[in-house]
């Protein structure tokens, strides 16, 4: 018998690696490809749970990679290093676009599997939704960066002609997306939160197609390589709203807390949760808690993003009658800059999401003051508080890599809220008791009164839309920020990727007014900002809408060709 490997060696699978890459990379699972195997329910379970690995939430142990904080790249925070696009130049090779094309493999090997296997239809139906449900993921990610790409729903062999044939048109590929993720929903059943359930699919399904309908409404063919299309962008948002539906349909509710969705032990008892990634003490653990309170410096918030927030009377910046003096001041029993004034006229989730010291160069800040606790600074002042809690974990399972335990939200009810009113709103079809049954549901926990269907003008309205979306948007980016790669990606389908563009929009290069906190370490502008990134610049060009091709596989596949832009 022939044996094989379920994502090992990619061989040439779309012209991802060089035979030299294929005699050194070491597989990860080995199996006997026939039926007996893939009649046998605890071999498919094995197969199928390689898959939730895909799901990263606060990273699998020691390294970064992690969906929440590491979002750096966007206007809403800023790295000491500073963050140019992801690309600059081709790259000869990425293993992004590899680990995408190596997972579809491995997906392809469980749906030809299930053909040749002598399990009922109802089981093999649901294990086949699985798959399809995870090549649906996979899929919507290599879309939204790298626009046409081939379609391949089998494990193919190298020397089949496809993998050197030309990318299929990206609206192809996201309607087998749509495709699978209904086939999907149709077997999928459950609620445990920790594994495969319906309201996780329809919470996927909802991102998903909120994306995809908001980008074919926005796009241009100048940019994007296609010009809007009304009638595809109303038929994702409509299946949006519909997956929504499903979520709710299921009985989710909110949270008592914002933060009580990062920082938990045990999110199994969370009302808002949907499907989240359970760590564990000592046996499984991550850590991005140590990366917001260690001594390194830590990716703050900017300007811009702390300007986003609306005041606790509903008006933003240009309009509130309340006091918005941003200023930080001298706390005089700690010695430290003090912000907690400021965050009390604000939306209650900023609060959460930062402390109420700032932490600079010169005049770091320790969380709560624990004993011996690191000293923390940030590179826009504003320290990240939205995942830890030093009165529920030890020091040593705060500051140290690989010590955290915190469970991690993957899909929860929140942004299901914001997609449900967002596609409503693009529609043209939202009411005001949508949003009561939505979006005034996060008004309300951050303190904030009701949003109507007809919100007063912002001046800062700078993306051409109604005052309604703007007000939608303003939430989602309020309640959804540092999060699962939420700021960029909707700048990339609002159209609005310019607004990272630093000459254009220099806040988001500038953190926390420090006043007249004295002996500055810090870079300052005129009006006592910190600069956090003094002459560096990103420069906003069209081809940034797409990742380009690597070349190294255009090389072995001229077919595939370049991204526009991209040389």
């Amino acid at each position: 018998m022939k044996r094989l490997f379920i994502i090992g060696a990619v061989a040439a699978t779309m012209g991802l690696v060089s035979c030299e890459d294929t005699v050194t990379k070491d597989p990860l699972d080995e199996f006997i490809n026939n039926p007996e195997y893939w009649s046998n329910t605890v071999n498919l379970e094995n197969q199928c749970n390689r898959l939730y690995e895909n799901y990263y939430g606060y990273g699998n142990g020691a390294g970064t990679n992690s969906w929440f904080y590491f979002k750096t790249l966007s206007d809403d925070q800023a790295n000491a290093t500073f963050d140019t696009w992801t690309f600059t130049n081709v790259p000869a090779s990425s293993s992004t676009w590899a680990g995408f094309w190596e997972e579809l493999r491995g997906i392809g090997y469980i749906t030809d599997g299930l053909k040749m296997s002598s399990l009922d239809e109802e089981t093999k139906a649901y294990y086949e939704g699985i798959a399809r449900l995870n090549r649906a993921w996979q899929y919507y990610q290599l879309v939204r960066m790298y626009g046409n790409v081939p379609w391949v729903d089998t494990a193919l062999d190298p020397a089949s002609p496809i993998l050197y044939g030309e990318r299929e048109d990206r609206d192809l590929i996201m309607d087998k997306v749509l495709e699978d993720l209904n086939f999907a929903n149709s077997v999928i059943t459950g609620t445990s939160k920790t594994t495969w359930n319906n309201g996780m699919v329809n919470a996927m399904k909802a991102e998903i197609c909120l994306y995809e309908g908001t980008f074919c409404k926005y796009r241009t063919a100048a940019d994007n390589g296609k010009a809007p299309d009304a009638e595809r962008a109303k038929k994702f948002l409509n299946e949006c709203v519909n997956a929504c539906n499903a979520v709710f349909a299921h009985g989710y509710t909110l949270n008592a807390t914002y933060k009580g969705n990062y920082d938990s032990d045990d999110l199994a008892s969370n009302p808002e949760m949907i499907f989240f990634k359970d760590y564990k003490l000592d046996l499984f653990m991550h850590s991005l808690i140590s990366y917001t309170c260690s001594s390194s410096n830590q990716h703050g918030i900017t300007k811009d993003a702390f300007d986003s927030f609306l005041f606790l009377d509903g008006k933003p910046l240009a309009t509130t009658t309340l006091d918005k003096n941003d200023a930080a001041e001298l706390d005089a029993a700690t010695g430290k800059a003090s912000i907690a004034k400021v965050l009390q006229t604000r939306d209650k989730r900023l609060a959460a999401i930062v402390d109420p010291y700032l932490g600079f160069k010169g005049r770091g800040y320790v969380r709560d003051f624990v004993p011996d606790a690191p000293n923390m600074t940030s590179v826009t002042g504003y320290t990240i508080g939205k995942y830890d809690d030093p009165a529920k974990y030890a020091l040593a399972n705060r500051d140290q890599n690989n010590k955290n335990y915190s469970d991690a939200p993957v899909f929860w009810l929140a942004p299901v809220y914001l997609a449900f009113a967002e596609a409503k709103a693009e529609l043209g079809t939202i009411s005001q008791a949508d949003l009561n049954n939505t979006i005034n549901k996060l008004q309300a926990r951050a303190g904030l009164p009701d949003m109507t269907t007809a919100p007063a003008a912002d001046p800062a309205n700078d993306m051409g839309v109604s005052n309604l979306l703007w007000e939608i948007r303003r939430c989602r980016r309020c309640e959804l920020m540092l999060d699962n790669w939420s700021r960029y990606w909707d700048l990339i389908r609002w159209h609005q990727l310019d607004k990272l563009d630093t000459n254009k929009n220099p806040d988001i290069l500038l953190g926390a007014n420090v006043g007249n906190i004295p002996d500055l370490e810090v870079d300052i502008n005129a009006d006592g900002y910190i600069q956090t990134s003094k002459g560096a610049s990103r420069i906003y060009e069209a081809k940034h809408y797409l990742y380009p091709i690597p070349s190294g596989q255009i090389t072995l596949n001229p077919n595939l060709g370049q991204n526009p832009g991209w040389k």
